[in-house]
């Protein structure tokens, strides 16, 4: 697939714009430490450019395989990683809010008071909960209901919750309608419960709401809840009232279109969207994402600031840590290229997923993405999807592939 004629012509524009580099390295600002920033920081100072990377915590508490901490198949700490790594790289690591992005004058000004001037800016700030989304859904009803969709403490919230439930108590399980941060998650999270429940909790069992009818490797997780979990997990969707309606935090009881329900422990995932920093700087659209040129991820709405990962909406590319990781190599490479002169190539991207049906086992999905009409769309020959009916020594075999991705992606961005 080729650029199309906008992409180009907003390439040239952006050529043009480029400053002159003269005998001083440019300066790249990257705001946000998880795989998209992280990554990109890292590219970004193999390429030769002088990088600062803007991340508020000392720590970075990763999502991929944060599931299986909620039943105890992995320790927190495996989750864990911190930032010394990237500044022995000889990355500028500033631990900090950003809290504004000035397009116009190049700078970003942090919590802390202080601002940074930028020739490119890379925002990879992941996603924002969305507290209103849900009447009745607030800051302290994600205590009591935790979505534990950022990796942390409402992981371990969610873990205490469950081992201290009583045998015979609900879990529910709500899932919010497209677009979200790793689609298949949870489903991953319903089947690991659904599995915690029948090996230690036998008379409990897990009802999954779905705000949809329709979900990424639906064939197979719908192959190991009836062959695995029958008796211990229930699948409401979209169509048979799965949409979740309205909670009661205090009450503990949730109101769907299917009915009431009065878990003995929830988990809530509500819908998200770009965070605030990029709603403030212009970058979204009306859906609550940030629109980018397919080829070099800089934003359409703000010259100069290119976004990356969770937060950005460049086309058909899911929302997930493989891809982050993957835009933000692309992304490092075009910044580069515009800012020594050179027009940046049109790129194929790639989104590996692999999604656990049971301890050591998973499922996986991969999309190759290519520029059609000015955005990303699947290459659906170059696509693939896990066997249905698939032998249990291949569904260990791709368990492992994808701990083994987890363990080389976080050395690489980390170590």
């Amino acid at each position: 697939m080729t650029a199309t004629r906008r992409t180009v012509l907003g390439g040239l524009s952006a050529l043009a714009a480029a400053p002159a580099l003269g005998g001083a390295r440019p300066d790249v600002v990257v705001v946000g430490g998880g795989f998209g920033g992280a990554t990109a920081a890292r590219a970004l100072c193999r390429l030769g450019l002088g990088v600062t990377l803007v991340e508020p915590a000392r720590t970075y508490h990763a999502c991929p395989l944060s599931n299986a901490v909620l039943v105890g198949l992995r320790p927190m700490a495996s989750q864990v990683f911190g930032y010394g790594g990237l500044a022995a790289a000889g990355i500028r690591v500033v631990h900090d809010r950003a809290v504004a992005i000035d397009g116009s004058a190049r700078r970003v000004r942090l919590a802390g008071g202080d601002s940074l001037a930028y020739d490119r800016l890379i925002v990879s700030p992941g996603i924002e909960i969305r507290l209103d989304a849900i009447p009745g859904y607030d800051a302290s009803a994600s205590e009591m209901m935790p979505h534990a969709w950022k990796a942390g403490p409402q992981t371990e919230t969610l873990a205490r919750r469950l081992a201290a439930m009583e045998d015979g108590g609900l879990v529910v399980l709500t899932v919010p309608d497209n677009p979200y941060r790793c689609p298949p998650g949870p489903y991953e999270r319903a089947s690991l419960i659904a599995d915690y429940l029948k090996a230690r909790k036998p008379r409990s069992k897990l009802i999954l709401l779905d705000a949809k009818d329709v979900f990424s490797k639906q064939p197979l997780f719908e192959e190991a809840w009836a062959t695995r979990y029958p008796q211990h997990l229930e699948y409401v969707p979209r169509a048979r009232g799965g949409r979740l309606a309205e909670v009661d935090a205090s009450a503990m009881t949730l109101r769907a279109e299917a009915g009431t329900f009065r878990p003995s422990v929830a988990s809530v995932i509500p819908p998200q969207r770009a965070p605030e920093i990029c709603r403030a700087a212009g970058l979204t659209d009306a859906g609550g994402w940030c629109p980018v040129d397919p080829v070099s991820f800089e934003s359409r709405r703000v010259s100069g600031v290119h976004v990356i990962g969770d937060a950005a909406m460049p086309g058909a590319m899911p929302k997930s840590a493989f891809s982050a990781n993957d835009q933000a190599k692309v992304c490092a490479q075009a910044v580069a290229d515009l800012l020594r002169g050179r027009a940046p190539a049109p790129p194929k991207l790639v989104n590996v997923c692999y999604s656990l049906v049971a301890p050591g086992r998973a499922v996986s999905i991969a999309g190759v993405y290519g520029i059609e009409w000015d955005t990303l769309v699947a290459i659906p020959e170059a696509a693939g999807i896990s066997p249905v009916g698939a032998p249990e020594n291949l569904r260990a075999q791709e368990a492992a592939h994808g701990e083994a991705w987890f363990e080389a992606v976080t050395a690489e961005m980390f170590g």
